[in-house]
């Protein structure tokens, strides 16, 4: 399990570093989004400069995060521009976090050929 959650995240930070194209399926989104919240975590721990640290993670983190998020939403068969609805205050995140949890399309939709993770 820790080799393919580091691989997933390198995959993820080198190779589809803001790749919105395509499709990405639930072990992806879902096991890039375990190493984020490791990695914040570990750094919520760090006193001083766990802060700044925190800042320049989450900046460098931003564009895969929507990266990933739009080819998850791809996968579903939705628009990448349905991340927009996490801009609405208290639930939208919610609602974004609903919208990924479901399995997606079996066969081949008009973002492509099913994801291979």
């Amino acid at each position: 399990m820790p080799q393919k959650l580091i691989g997933n995240f390198i995959n993820i930070v080198t190779k589809k570093y803001f790749c919105v194209n395509g499709r990405a399926g639930r072990a992806e989104f879902w096991l890039f989004f375990l190493a984020v919240f490791i990695v914040n975590t570990i750094l919520g721990f760090v006193p001083k400069i766990g802060g700044i640290l925190g800042l320049v993670w989450a900046l460098g983190m931003l564009l895969p995060t929507l990266g990933v998020t739009a080819r998850r939403l791809h996968d579903r068969n939705k628009s990448g521009w349905m991340i927009l609805v996490s801009l609405i205050p208290l639930i939208g995140t919610l609602i974004l976090l609903i919208m990924c949890i479901p399995e997606g399309d079996k066969e081949q939709n008009r973002f492509g050929e099913v994801s291979e993770a």
